[in-house]
């Protein structure tokens, strides 16, 4: 049985409906998953009967998280944040976390996640961190914007078998503080920190990058959403369910 993913939805205020990036979707169904796509809402009830059904959590790009998340206060210059995401969210990540499901974040997703964990995030990096690389590229998306250094001993570096490898790069808000219980795992050429995992816990980890615009491409986003995957089989077959 394909382990069944959680993939957490977008949602568009503007036309007030919920919308999901097909290669999301795409790349988990290469890797041997099953997308499932979350309801969107902030009801605990109803996440963690959705949650049941999952072997492990997508968290997608999107919105901007609330700095109140992270305890500061809203600079003139953070973007759109959306509430119901940033509940849907703690809540699904808690849960994964308490039951030691899998837990991967793209771009977005790793600062929400550096953020869940006590993290502090830059709220825009041109105002905030000078920035000496291509961090908010034009398409297409699924080209090298610029290079990240990956940490020796990590499992990025195990996954991939590289010191370094290109990526495309489209955000504006970056991890400042690391979290609680967060490793780095690559660095931008610039000293942001672009990937993360947690050491005690079977999978969560994040990129600050898109594998699934480029992961018909490039090896190594392929390589991340199989790992991801295989984790998340582990933690079907775990529950009886596979």
């Amino acid at each position: 049985m394909r382990p069944v993913i959680g993939v957490v939805p977008l949602f568009d205020e503007e036309k007030d409906s919920v919308w999901m990036v097909p290669g999301y979707l795409e790349g988990i169904e290469e890797a041997g998953g099953l997308p499932m796509i979350l309801p969107f809402t902030g009801q605990e009830e109803a996440l963690e009967e959705a949650a049941g059904l999952c072997g492990g959590f997508l968290f997608t790009g999107g919105h901007d998280v609330d700095p109140a998340v992270y305890g500061q206060e809203r600079r003139a210059w953070c973007g759109l944040a959306c509430g119901v995401r940033d509940r849907m969210e703690k809540k699904l990540f808690q849960t994964a976390l308490a039951a030691d499901k899998p837990v991967f974040g793209i771009c977005r997703g790793i600062q929400m996640i550096n953020a869940l964990c006590g993290g502090t995030l830059y709220q825009d990096l041109p105002a905030e961190y000078p920035c000496q690389v291509e961090h908010h590229m034009t398409p297409p998306y699924d080209r090298t914007a610029h290079q990240v250094t990956i940490v020796p001993g990590t499992p990025l570096s195990a996954w991939l078998g590289k010191e370094q490898i290109g990526v495309n790069s489209y955000h504006h808000q970056a991890v400042r503080q690391l979290g609680a219980g967060l490793k780095p795992m690559a660095w931008s050429e610039d000293g942001l920190v672009e990937a993360v995992y947690m050491p005690t816990r079977k999978f969560v980890a994040a990129v600050q990058w898109h594998p699934e615009f480029n992961f018909r491409k490039e090896e190594s986003s392929r390589i991340l959403f199989k790992r991801f995957v295989d984790a998340c089989g582990g933690a079907v077959s775990r529950s009886g369910r596979g």
